[in-house]
């Protein structure tokens, strides 16, 4: 019954971050694929919550680092930041064409130099948290049940990697996509990893936000100078 529980809990969630991406960037661009990408949104927010407090019949936690971590997060943070710089250099993403970034800059309003420093501070801080909230609290915990620890780590950060996957490959060329991408999977298996030993979101917090500096970084070099 438990593991029934757990795969139906990944059949509701997984897909829709995927489906609300392809929406928003492939199917339908505009109201109607925003309307599905804000009800993606929604549904990302609400659900954990709703299955752990009436499904499983768990208590409310902030998640709190019992186990400490907060330094661990935020030393693998700065690895994933040098990496991350060290591989756009490697693969020349200097060289990169801006313009595709650029529209898609401009479709997310975050052409201006201000809009888009607005919008890389609301990503950095809110959007990592909601992401280890949904991917590494509750998705995790669901692989978790169903599988041993290290296929749960890394089945958790393949289904963190597919909607980055669509995302990037709307506006990136194939090698920096993949470079992307690959990226994006090394991250989550960094962040599960450490809820996995923290049982906190925490650490993979700080991890996260200090990855996505540095991916905002490179954007603002090539949208800016």
């Amino acid at each position: 019954m438990k593991h029934r529980r757990a795969l139906l809990a990944l059949l509701l969630i997984a897909p829709v971050p995927s489906l609300g991406v392809f929406a928003a960037m492939m199917a339908a661009p505009g109201p109607l694929g925003h309307a599905v990408f804000l009800g993606a949104k929604i549904w990302l927010l609400s659900f954990p919550a709703f299955w752990w407090l009436v499904v499983e019949r768990g208590r409310p936690s902030w998640s709190p680092p019992l186990r400490g971590g907060l330094g661990a997060g935020a030393l693998s943070g700065l690895a994933l930041a040098g990496l991350i710089f060290l591989g756009a250099w490697l693969v020349g993403v200097q060289r990169m064409e801006a313009a595709p970034l650029l529209a898609a800059a401009k479709e997310m309003g975050l052409a201006s130099p201000r809009a888009y420093l607005a919008g890389a501070v609301g990503w950095i801080l809110v959007n990592s948290l909601v992401e280890e909230y949904v991917y590494r609290w509750f998705i995790l915990h669901q692989c978790e049940i169903l599988l041993s620890t290290p296929a749960a780590i890394i089945a958790s950060a393949a289904i963190f990697t597919v909607h980055h996957v669509i995302a990037v490959s709307r506006y990136l060329d194939p090698g920096f996509a993949v470079l992307a991408s690959a990226g994006v999977f090394v991250g989550g298996l960094v962040w599960a990893w450490l809820y996995h030993r923290y049982r906190s979101i925490w650490p993979g917090w700080i991890s996260h936000e200090l990855a996505d500096v540095a991916v905002f970084a490179i954007g603002w070099r090539l949208l800016f100078g």
